[in-house]
């Protein structure tokens, strides 16, 4: 594929937000979540169980921007490593893993999207969070992404092995210098 002749980040539609992180214990988070009927599955449940996801004391502002594979110049699909490294070397940054609970209890309009593709990697509708991995063990999640359902909003975690193809339509959500 011939990267140039794509209509890649920047030259493309993006979605920007600005995001406020930290200020809550995973506790509350959880709290928040469960206020707002937010389901999280298994995964989730596992990274806010873990000690080495952790949240900033203090809040701050995040800027993020939404694009989609495609949108990094793999219309066919991409590994998470391909997605990030295309990521980094357009300017964008990975997020923190915290940003996933506090956009998801920011962004309660998300639209309604479809279920899990075949490879159990986010479908049509979620939103991947881009952030770095807080553990290698074989079948630890990667991290998180938002969905809403028919039967509500979730904040989901995932896993993807490294050969898992994410396809050219599917989201990701990356933090973008100040």
């Amino acid at each position: 594929m011939d990267v140039e002749t794509e209509n890649i980040y920047p030259d493309c539609s993006t979605i920007t937000r600005t995001v406020e992180v930290g200020g809550l214990t995973k506790a509350e988070l959880v709290q928040e979540l469960k206020r707002h009927s937010i389901s999280m599955n298994e995964f989730g449940e596992r990274l806010f169980a873990d000690d080495r996801f952790t949240t900033s004391e203090t809040s701050y502002r995040l800027k993020t921007v939404e694009l989609t594979v495609r949108d990094l110049g793999f219309p066919d699909g991409a590994t998470t490593a391909q997605i990030f490294e295309r990521a980094s070397e357009l300017g964008l940054e990975l997020c923190p893993l915290e940003l996933g609970p506090h956009l998801r209890l920011q962004y309660l309009d998300q639209p309604e999207g479809c279920h899990l593709d075949k490879a159990n990697i986010p479908g049509s509708g979620a939103i991947t969070i881009a952030s770095k991995k807080i553990a290698e063990e074989e079948g630890f999640p990667n991290g998180f992404y938002l969905r809403r359902l028919a039967d509500g909003l979730w904040l989901r975690g995932y896993h993807a092995t490294p050969a898992a193809v994410f396809a050219g339509e599917n989201h990701f959500i990356f933090g973008l210098p100040l």
